[in-house]
């Protein structure tokens, strides 16, 4: 299997340890940031969704206009835009961005966040909403006559799209969670479930349940797991440069926390970051908690720290467990992009591509 390399780009310049100066949206920046994505050589971007941030989509057509082969990943939440509406939209950005989109779908892991947006649910049944909405959302791309749908969340007569995904049958469906709500959604529609950068038992843990819930729709899934890579010339200067991060971090927790009521998010993938932590700042060698128990288990948190060749093969290590798809980010996220290109993203391709080779053989031979 060959691997997928994810980035994430976001309006304005900010991380954990950078903090948010200028406008909301910065259209230079934007664009610089996906430039350097796309000649770094990453497959794909993510542009994440909050209640307060800037629209994701309209980012995405932005950064798509401004690049050429670099495809999407855009982040968005059900229940504020009904599905046959987004079901449109998303065809129509297929088809401008020329295939180049896939849609990472978040039901909500904090109550808090989804209230800005008026959205009242409680988490199991937010889940139970999205699996309506994909539902919906599949049948106004795959199906060629109008028809009328009657559910608990949505009801539409007549629904229908003259615009149809550019990629077919449908636009690829990205999900996560990794509660028992979000597991049985994930098994039903997901094309690729994501994981955050979890420890490599607690990964084999989702990958094995996962994968019991789609084939019990008859369906295979593929994965993608999240990490911030730290990486150095030296080992030392590795584990130096990821408590200068946890320092800054630190700095600017206090005003962020006294600022937005950050806490611990609700999910139970936080929930499942903070169990790693609790094991100790650094769990299978080179998977960093620190930064993730500091924030509460807020958002993909947890580093992979050493040179180049030692973080690679730590990611290979998650590749030898079916994910194969790796998002890397950096919390100096366009500083990081760039060297990620340069020395850590041609070692995981040879990496990847040594695998492959040796496994030829043995599948002929047998």
């Amino acid at each position: 299997m060959s691997v997928q390399i994810i980035g994430m780009i976001a309006p304005q310049e900010a991380s954990e340890t950078i903090s948010r100066k200028g406008p909301a949206v910065d259209s230079a920046y934007v664009r610089a940031f996906a430039q350097a994505h796309e000649h770094a050589g990453f497959d794909r971007i993510l542009v994440p969704a909050s209640a307060t941030s800037p629209d994701p989509l309209l980012t995405v057509a932005y950064a798509a206009a401004h690049t050429q082969h670099i495809k999407f990943l855009l982040a968005h939440r059900p229940g504020f835009v009904s599905p046959t509406l987004a079901a449109r939209q998303f065809a129509t950005l297929d088809h401008y961005t020329g295939g180049r989109v896939a849609v990472h779908y978040i039901s909500g892991g904090s109550d808090v966040d989804q209230q800005r947006d008026g959205d009242f649910l409680g988490h199991d049944e937010r889940y139970a909403r999205t699996d309506e909405y994909l539902t919906l959302l599949r049948r106004v791309w795959t199906e060629s006559q109008p028809f009328d749908h009657q559910g608990t969340y949505y009801q539409a007569k007549g629904a229908f799209s003259e615009v149809k995904p550019l990629q077919q049958p449908y636009v690829p469906i990205f999900f996560g969670g990794a509660s028992e709500p979000a597991l049985k959604v994930a098994g039903k529609h997901a094309d690729v479930y994501a994981l955050w950068g979890e420890s490599l038992a607690q990964s084999a843990d989702l990958v094995r349940r996962v994968r019991a819930e789609a084939a019990a729709h008859g369906r295979e899934v593929e994965f993608s797991i999240s990490f911030r890579p730290i990486i150095a010339p030296t080992e030392e200067q590795a584990w130096a440069k990821a408590e200068e991060i946890l320092a800054a971090t630190r700095s600017k927790q206090v005003p962020i926390a006294h600022a937005r009521g950050a806490g611990p998010q609700q999910s139970e993938g936080a929930r499942r970051l903070l169990a790693d932590a609790a094991k100790g700042d650094r769990v299978d060698e080179r998977l960093w908690t620190a930064v993730a128990r500091e924030t509460g288990g807020r958002s993909n948190s947890t580093s992979l720290v050493g040179t180049p060749e030692q973080v690679a093969e730590a990611l290979l290590k998650y590749y030898d467990l079916g994910i194969t798809t790796l998002l890397l980010r950096g919390f100096d996220p366009l500083v990081d992009a760039i060297e990620y290109g340069r020395e850590l993203i041609p070692l995981i391709r040879e990496k990847v591509a040594q695998r492959q080779a040796l496994r030829t053989p043995q599948r002929k031979a047998a």
